[in-house]
């Protein structure tokens, strides 16, 4: 299950040419028998992706999540405490359901100070030691100052950035997921 923002919902894009739609695909090529879920909502913040949890969780019952979220609260310029209390919860309750958690870092432009994005950024390395979970340092690595693989908003990554994303994020979902049923 992916818990995401709109740069999971594969927003502007048809949702088939998104990462996580990709990502159903590689799973399929590789004969991993997974059923990949997508609950990412674009405009969602940790305390939105918090509060559908247990709800997801419930209905979802998933081996893994991808927890892409972080994006928002940052753009908001909300407290990176608060981020960082809503994600841990999120990790904790999954963690409390039998859910492995990958968690899927962002960083955010340099316009809001430097002790502000520094902050920001450090936060999801912090819970994903704290946690002892799988992590991504940040979905948008390799492209993020490529104006090129963005859609006109200058936000959003366009189709081509995809598989990019993906590739990013699969090792670290692919060694839990390996670690997961290996056990």
């Amino acid at each position: 299950m992916v818990v995401g923002d709109s740069l999971s919902a594969a927003y502007g894009l048809p949702a088939e040419q998104g990462w996580v739609a990709l990502l159903r695909q590689r799973l399929q090529q590789q004969n991993l028998a997974c059923t990949v879920y997508n609950a990412s909502i674009s405009g969602d913040t940790t305390a939105g992706g918090k509060a559908r949890l247990p709800a997801l969780l419930a209905s979802q019952r998933p081996s893994h999540m991808v927890l892409a979220l972080g994006g928002n609260d940052g753009l908001r310029g909300l407290p990176t405490t608060a981020m960082q209390q809503n994600l841990a919860a999120m990790i904790s309750l999954a963690k409390q359901q039998g859910t492995r958690t990958v968690l899927v870092g962002m960083r955010i432009p340099p316009n809001y100070g430097p002790q502000y994005t520094t902050a920001f950024a450090n936060t999801f390395a912090t819970l994903a030691k704290q946690h002892n979970t799988a992590w991504v340092p940040f979905l948008l690595e390799g492209f993020a100052n490529n104006p090129k693989a963005f859609q006109d908003d200058g936000i959003h990554p366009n189709a081509s950035a995809q598989p990019t994303m993906l590739n990013t994020v699969w090792p670290a979902l692919l060694g839990s997921v390996q670690r997961h049923f290996k056990a």
